[in-house]
């Protein structure tokens, strides 16, 4: 590269989730629309999206001929994941970000995507699950800060008090 300085990278992980669009729209607000055109990072926005097989969570008769439904639910929500994270990129004037999905599980994914492109930091939502569904569930924040190989940020939706 003839630019010299290559920019850190900053990757974010995305769902369909409000905590996800709030984590990226943080994330946004404060390392990136502040410094346009003239970003800190390099940034990727990875959704991973789960294969039917994990998400039906079933095997047996007739599990085969609901996998194709359910995949293609799948691919339909993952391109709205992205077309969202587009449009809030857009929104805030944040051009040049690099948009991946991945099948497979979140944890592992983002933990790779964060080796493939050594990412100095990764952005990650949190869902505010009880200790009984972040067990059952697993979270992938918990997972990443532990296993990924940079920091990693956890951004939290504040909760509104009523």
């Amino acid at each position: 590269m003839a630019t010299g300085e290559e920019k850190p990278v900053m990757v974010v992980g995305i769902d369909e989730s409000e905590q996800s669009t709030y984590a990226l729209e943080w994330t946004l607000d404060r390392f990136f629309t502040p410094y346009a055109p003239n970003f800190p990072f390099k940034l990727f926005i990875v959704h991973a999206k789960p294969n039917a097989v994990s998400a039906v969570g079933l095997a047996g008769p007739g599990a085969a001929e609901v996998l194709p439904y359910v995949d293609t639910d799948l691919k339909h929500i993952a391109a709205r994941v992205i077309e969202m994270a587009k449009g809030i990129c857009q929104s805030k004037s944040v051009h040049g970000a690099m948009f991946e999905v991945f099948e497979g599980d979140a944890r592992s994914i983002l933990c790779d995507v964060v080796d493939k492109h050594h990412a100095s930091l990764l952005v990650v939502g949190s869902h505010g699950y009880g200790a009984i569904k972040r067990a059952v569930l697993g979270s992938v924040s918990d997972y990443c800060a532990h296993h990924a190989h940079c920091s990693v940020m956890i951004v939290k939706k504040p909760k509104i008090k009523h």
